[in-house]
């Protein structure tokens, strides 16, 4: 491309300094031979006043004052009643430039060589040759330095705009001072930053969904183990089973919930729930993991509450709290339901050693844990609850009290989740 650039500038370059020039030569011709040519009949005219005014006064024609006067000029002077005068040296043959002046006495000629005129002519064309050839010199630099210009940010920009397709999504931030330029470098910022804000939910999705299925996975994972332990009891395996159907069915849930997340359509699948049934399957779901860790599950508050929100989500949001008190909490856990006039809380609370005070409200931060985990439980948990239009807050760190705050259900609503659709 800078090729073709500087060839296309150069030829018109070219173009314009002939169109200019060779009309600026045959003025100038022109110019020097109608000057010569004035001047000699202006020569002539003034040398036949003379004449004539000798001639009246009766006074000879001094040639050599003729000779001052008219220096290299050839004079032929011829009156009647007088001899032919010639002053000067003739010119070449076939070089005389000659121009006349007549009158009722007589005429004169003068005449010079055509040769100097010539060298005059020549001089004057080799000036306006070196003129054309500076202005050729000054139109390849600027035709050099234009091509440079307009070359290499495009060269830039194609290099970023492979960088971009190769998946580096970081701006360049570069500007050229051309404003068609720049609109195409701003341009491609903007698809840079969107392509990067692209890549950075990519990979949280990736992350989070490798978060939420984890916890069904394990709740799965206790429920087979527990068939194992339980073989010899048909009736254990028999519950156990069903226990382990109804978390696959969780993890198929939660699979939903990450597909409607990724779309964005959340808010849309919020509906009226019954927070016992999320609640009680929790409990009975988490009760041989706590069993087993010599703690307890306790339930208590109000009962027969309805909130808005995804059955999924909130059952994945208590799965996380019941976790984390598993692991890092202690002694029996309570789950505590009550309503207000606008929202219902469900709290989650143990009697553990709680939350440090150095992390705090901090627990809710990505990748933020107060132990060996990822840190994604609880901003998750948060995320979810938030996209139920509710919100999930530690009201206690010691011990550790986590409430969720959901919206509360009106009667109809709640009726239509009763009875189901007419």
């Amino acid at each position: 491309m800078r090729r073709r650039l500087l060839s296309s500038m150069l030829l018109v370059a070219v173009i314009a300094v002939l169109l200019l020039g060779v009309p600026l030569g045959v003025v100038v011709v022109r110019l020097i031979n109608d000057e010569a040519a004035q001047e000699l009949r202006s020569d002539a005219s003034r040398l036949l006043i003379g004449v004539e005014y000798s001639v009246s006064q009766r006074q000879p024609i001094d040639p050599y004052q003729l000779a001052k006067n008219y220096p290299d000029r050839y004079l032929q002077v011829f009156v009647r009643g007088n001899p032919s005068l010639m002053v000067g040296t003739p010119p070449p043959v076939g070089r005389e430039l000659t121009e006349e002046a007549r009158s009722e006495n007589g005429y004169v000629r003068v005449g010079r060589d055509a040769g100097q005129i010539q060298q005059d002519i020549q001089a004057r064309l080799v000036l306006t040759t070196a003129l054309a050839v500076v202005a050729l010199g000054a139109a390849i630099g600027l035709a050099t330095v234009t091509s440079r210009r307009l070359s290499l940010p495009l060269q830039d920009l194609t290099k970023i705009a492979e960088r971009l397709g190769s998946g580096d999504a970081r701006p360049s931030r570069h500007r050229y001072g051309i404003p068609e330029l720049d609109l195409v470098a701003e341009v491609l910022d903007r698809s840079a930053l969107r392509i990067s804000d692209l890549l950075a939910r990519e990979r949280e999705f990736a992350t989070d969904a490798s978060h939420q299925l984890r916890t069904p996975l394990t709740g799965l994972t206790m429920r087979l183990e527990e068939i194992v332990a339980a073989a010899a009891d048909p009736r254990v395996v028999r519950e156990e089973g069903e226990a382990a159907i109804v978390q696959v069915e969780r993890l198929t849930a939660v699979i939903d919930e990450l597909l409607a997340a990724a779309r964005r359509q959340r808010h849309a699948q919020a509906e009226p729930m019954p927070v016992d049934d999320v609640v009680e399957q929790q409990m009975t779901e988490w009760e041989p993991a706590f069993r087993r860790a010599q703690r307890s599950l306790v339930l208590a508050g109000d009962r027969g509450l309805y909130a808005l929100g995804t059955t999924g989500g909130l059952s994945q949001v208590l799965s996380t709290l019941l976790e984390n008190s598993l692991k890092h909490g202690g002694g029996a856990l309570t789950i505590n339901t009550s309503s207000s006039e606008r929202s219902i809380v469900i709290e989650v609370a143990d009697e553990g050693p709680g939350i440090p005070e150095a992390l705090g409200q901090k627990v809710f931060e990505r990748t933020v844990s107060g132990g060996d985990g990822t840190g994604l439980g609880l901003t998750l948990a948060r995320a979810l609850v938030a996209a139920d239009g509710g919100r999930l807050e530690l009201v206690k760190r010691r011990p550790a009290t986590f409430a969720i705050f959901l919206r509360h259900v009106r009667d109809n609503d709640r009726h239509r989740v009763v009875s189901g659709p007419a």
